[in-house]
Parts: C-alpha cells; structure tokens; sequence
C-alpha cells in the first residue's frame, strides 16, 4: 500500500564530473572572498550520492576535506548545533523506513564508532527512550498482510490501554504503533475510531505528554501521509518568531530528491500558501537562494 508519489525537485545532474565540480568548489573559496553562487550552483543541483562523489574527489585531488573548507569558509545556517534534539530523532526513526533505519545504523556505528541504540539510551530516558529504541531497531513488520482479527484486538487494545482506564499503559501503545505494518496500522485507526469515537491522534494528546507523544504523534501522522506530516514540520519551523533553522534545512536536504513535489502540494492545501512563498518571507541571503533551489518552484 505504497503512497502515490509526485517525486522530488533535485535530480541527478547530468554530464556530472565530480572532479570539475570539485576544482570549481576549491576555486570558490580560494583567494579573497568567497563565491558564495558558484558553491550553490554546484551542491544545491547535485543529488546526495553526487555530493559524496564530488567529496571525494575532493579529498583525492586537494587533499582536503570538502565538509571541513564549507565550514570555515560559509558562517552561520548550514551548521548544526550539538545536544540532543528530541525533534530531529523523532522526525527521522519515524519517518523512514525500516530499511532506511538499517542503514543508518549501520552507517553511524561506522562515522561514530558507537551503536545508535547506545546512544539513544545515554541520551534519553523512559518511555520516549523505549520508543526510539523500539523504532531503531528497524523491525517493523514490512509487509501489508491484513488480519482482521488482529486489527479488532489491536483497536480495543489501544482504547482498553487509554481512553478507558484511569493511567495510561504505555507499552500498549508502543507495541502496537512500533512494530505493526503501515497497511494494518491505517486499518486499526479506523477501528479504534469506531469503538473509541475519538481520533487516535486525539487519544495520544490526551494521554501521554512530553517527547513521548511527539514520538507517537509522528508515527501516526507518517502512517498516514508522510508528506503531509513533513509539510507540517516545515510550516512550524517557519511560522511564529524565529526560524527554527536546523529543521528547516533537513527536511529541505533530505526530501529534496524524494517527495518534495507532494510536500508542496500538502502545503498548500493545509496552509494556503506556497512553500516558496513561506521560505522566501522567512529567509534571506544565500541560505535563501538554496532553500528556493530545494523547493524547486512556487505553486
């Protein structure tokens, strides 16, 4: 029970030479002054296997670091802050696939010499600890097999588990939303709307609070319509004072050559006005001309 797609606005670039586009990148920032343009016009146009490519090249021929010259040369936005962010863990284990979650973890034990789980565990606590463990361990049922049973049992489980008793038991929630497949899940919210007269969404607010219902918020809302869910990731890091700028760039980065279009068809229908529009009011500068490039036109 795939999600239609309309796809992405970054494509592969075609005619690609990494080794150009890397002396174009050195050449950029050599000398007086940095070419701000020039370094859009060869990252922001690449896909993200391209970008590696281009990084390589670029340690093989300049015999230096690509990430580390960006760095010192570009100030301010494209850096991110350390601590724990509780909203980028969430966004990511709950967004992506199982399959996905395998690779990360993989790729991090490799860049970090330690297990993602391990970090999860010296970084968060109880319940939303459990929860992210669960999701990073990539073992959701992948699969859309439909049990009706099961799917009535899930349901009742769920309302017998919140709505229905005084205290809430968590790891009813957490077993059912974690490790259920998508098709199942779509089928025990109906349900549970049925028994319940509630919506699931409105039963987790009720019921649990903190990082631990942002968690299980998201994995609804990615159940339901992972586009919409990052369209709305996007219009809270815009709106209201401040920008929250390490949300606005992934999410912009990472669903760029993914789901992008689909994204900016759900903003608009929830918001009203264009992506575009939202980050060209929000954001100025260079970092103004990527976010636009990502987004790939106005609706």
């Amino acid at each position: 029970m795939a999600m239609a797609t309309k796809g992405g606005t970054v494509k592969a670039a075609s005619g690609f030479n990494a080794m150009e586009d890397a002396q174009t990148l050195r050449k950029a920032m050599k000398g007086f002054g940095t070419d701000e343009d020039a370094i859009i016009s060869v990252l922001a146009y690449r896909n993200t296997a391209q970008r590696q490519e281009i990084r390589t090249a670029y340690k093989s021929t300049i015999g230096r670091d690509l990430i580390d010259d960006l760095k010192s040369e570009l100030s301010g936005n494209f850096e991110q802050g350390a601590g724990t962010d509780e909203g980028c863990l969430i966004e990511i284990l709950a967004s992506r696939t199982p399959e996905e979650i395998r690779r990360i973890s993989q790729t991090y034990q490799q860049q970090y010499g330690r297990s993602l789980e391990d970090d999860i565990r010296s970084d968060t606590s109880f319940m939303f600890q459990r929860v992210l463990v669960s999701l990073s361990a990539g073992g959701r049922d992948e699969g859309n097999y439909l049990d009706d049973a099961l799917v009535r049992q899930d349901a009742q489980d769920l309302y017998e588990a919140g709505e229905k008793k005084w205290g809430t038991d968590e790891v009813k929630f957490l077993t059912v939303l974690c490790s259920r497949n998508r098709n199942h899940l779509l089928h025990v919210f109906d349900e549970y709307r049925r028994i319940s007269q509630k919506d699931i969404e409105q039963s987790i607010k009720s019921e649990t609070s903190g990082s631990f219902e942002d968690a299980l918020l998201a994995i609804v809302k990615c159940m339901r319509n992972k586009s919409a869910y990052f369209a709305e990731k996007l219009y809270k890091s815009m709106k209201g004072l401040g920008t929250d700028d390490n949300t606005l760039i992934r999410v912009m980065v990472s669903r760029a050559e993914i789901d992008m279009l689909d994204i900016r068809a759900h903003f608009k229908r929830l918001y009203g006005k264009s992506l575009y529009s939202f980050i060209k009011g929000d954001t100025s500068g260079d970092y103004r001309k990527v976010l636009l490039v990502l987004c790939g036109g106005d609706d």
